[in-house]
């Protein structure tokens, strides 16, 4: 099969052209519309379910766009009041309709007649929501959906000063890869006393996010959110003991690795004891990788290394720049973090990104690029529902194409040396990465599982699981005061709770498409791209399956999977 980055929007039959969303009043008719429609046939039932796809489709982007436009500029209280107006005035309105909407299809006559294969993940995604809908959480939806918000404006506004010179939090990383150990401990304590001053403020906001998550799985008959959760984000294939599972075969695989990783660096740069500081610094007369200086240059080269890869994968991105589909460099008042932002009718996705012209940006850029490609893989899927894929598959876009591209990362990196140590940066990544994973999923648990937890218990608890993930080779002396609010740096601890575990699943899948990478480049990106195209159309361990992989995260596959990227290194030392 052949795919094209000449997306084009979805075909309107069913709202007009012109149609824009403003009040629930000029929205309502379309659901009304849909839900008083006579369905006497298989067809109509067909029909039926594309006029309500093109609507979910239009609605979803107008969602969209408001949350992109409040991320790249915090301070604006007009895109604010527009993305608070659609969550508090619009969205309440919208969610019986969807459910009612949903118990109609679930209830048709002509439902058991549609095909099983290909309407199998999306029914059980529609049973799944009528499962959960509770009227009584509307409201409590409303209030999350513009309180999660409420972290970027906070985080937006951090800045510290170095040399004279504001910076962002974001822009200021990049001192910490400086030879000089001095300046590099300066700013990692600006950067913890700046975040240390709003320690109560975010206190503050995730107590108040924590009592309502909370409020909506006991609304819905759930012990915990956490069981709620997993059953919202339709984690129909795992179970919260095989994360507890994948936490310990980190401890016991992936921490002796890292630790290896950290007094390599504690020798390169000659210093007697790690400090938090010396993490990612260059050894003295070696200067910071600089890949790139502005995110113009950065989307340059992401694409002709892309086009080196696959020339589609390039296209796509040439395609989301013509359709100015790119926020790429830091500043002031942009929210914290990077994101690929599907956008469901016009299907160009937007990518969000705060780069400071550092090695982590290009990894950030060639991961949501893949999410990007992701997004034009299946923009041509028959129903918006077939797009609603799993983040466990998602990440795997993204992570396997942080894998792939440091094949052409000549790109970034022109001197032999700067390109090798590049690479080695990256996998060293791969693997650091994981604890953190496993911490911050280990958090969440406990969370959610305790939700009555003060502050004080919960800092205590995050410091609990640091010794538990802990190499012991970094000295935090002097530092105490900050460390039970490192979890604060974390967005989707705000935005997106129980989002995170997925990365260290689909990092493994991304191993394992590299692993088949290294045999067989195109033969693993036919498998890529085969996977990806399907979207949500199968289950999780059908999507993994097409790609080549075992959908499994079992101590002895990590452990298969750890050796191989710790022989890739050895390789590139």
């Amino acid at each position: 099969m052949t795919f094209s980055a000449n997306i084009q929007p979805i075909e309107r039959n069913f709202l007009p052209k012109d149609f824009t969303i403003t009040t629930w009043e000029q929205l309502e008719p379309y659901f009304q519309q849909l839900l008083d429609r006579s369905i006497n046939s298989k067809a109509d039932l067909e029909q039926w379910l594309h006029d309500s796809s093109e609507l979910e489709a239009i609605v979803s982007e107008d969602a969209c766009w408001r949350q992109v436009r409040t991320t790249c500029d915090t301070e604006n209280k007009e895109l604010e009041e527009a993305f608070n107006y659609f969550y508090m005035e619009i969205a309440p309105k919208m969610q019986p309709f969807a459910d009612k909407l949903n118990r109609k299809l679930v209830d048709c006559a002509f439902t058991k007649e549609l095909d099983t294969d290909k309407y199998f993940t999306y029914l059980r995604s529609i049973k799944k929501s009528i499962e959960l809908f509770r009227e009584e959480n509307i409201p409590i939806f409303a209030e999350l959906n513009v309180m999660q918000q409420q972290f970027g404006q906070v985080a937006g506004k951090m800045t510290i000063e170095v040399n004279g010179k504001e910076y962002t939090l974001q822009q200021a990383g990049k001192f910490l890869e400086n030879p000089d150990r001095k300046l590099r401990e300066e700013v990692y304590r600006k950067v913890q006393s700046r975040r240390y001053e709003d320690r109560d403020a975010l206190n503050e906001l995730f107590n108040k996010l924590v009592e309502k998550r909370n409020q909506v799985a006991l609304n819905a008959g759930f012990a915990n959110y956490r069981d709620y959760k997993f059953k919202e984000l339709g984690r129909f294939d795992y179970t919260a003991q095989d994360c507890f599972n994948f936490h310990e075969a980190v401890k016991q695989h992936v921490v002796p690795l890292v630790k290896i990783i950290y007094e390599e660096q504690r020798k390169a740069i000659g210093v007697d004891v790690l400090r938090p500081w010396d993490l990612d610094a260059e050894p003295e007369g070696i200067q910071p990788l600089q890949p790139f200086s502005t995110g113009k240059e950065l989307t340059e080269k992401t694409i002709q290394c892309f086009e080196k890869l696959n020339p589609f994968f390039a296209d796509c991105l040439k395609k989301m720049e013509e359709l100015k589909r790119f926020d790429l460099d830091s500043r002031k008042g942009k929210a914290p973090g990077g994101y690929n932002m599907p956008l469901a009718e016009t299907g160009a996705p937007f990518i969000f990104m705060n780069a400071a012209g550092t090695m982590d940006d290009v990894t950030t850029m060639v991961h949501e690029g893949g999410h990007a490609i992701h997004s034009f893989l299946t923009h041509n899927l028959e129903l918006t529902g077939f797009k609603e894929y799993g983040a466990e598959i998602a990440e795997v876009a993204s992570m396997s194409m942080e894998l792939f591209s440091m094949e052409h990362w000549d790109i970034f990196f022109k001197d032999a040396d700067e390109l090798r140590r590049a690479k080695f940066k990256q996998l060293e990544r791969v693997l650091t990465i994981l604890p953190w994973i496993a911490r911050i999923d280990a958090f969440q648990h406990w969370i959610y599982e305790h939700p009555q937890h003060t502050i004080e218990e919960r800092g205590n608890k995050w410091m609990e699981l640091a010794a538990e993930y802990s190499t012991g080779l970094i000295d935090y002396s002097g530092l105490e005061q900050f460390r039970p609010y490192e979890w604060q740096r974390q967005l989707h601890l705000f935005e997106v709770p129980f989002y995170y575990i997925e990365y260290g699943i689909a990092q493994l899948g991304a191993i394992g498409l590299w692993m088949q990478f290294k045999q067989d480049q195109q033969s693993a990106l036919n498998n890529y791209i085969n996977a990806l195209s399907l979207g949500g159309t199968k289950t999780l361990p059908q999507l993994y399956a097409a790609a080549g992989l075992k959908f499994d995260f079992s101590p002895t596959h990590i452990k298969l999977l750890m050796d191989f990227v710790k022989t890739e290194m050895d390789q590139l030392n």
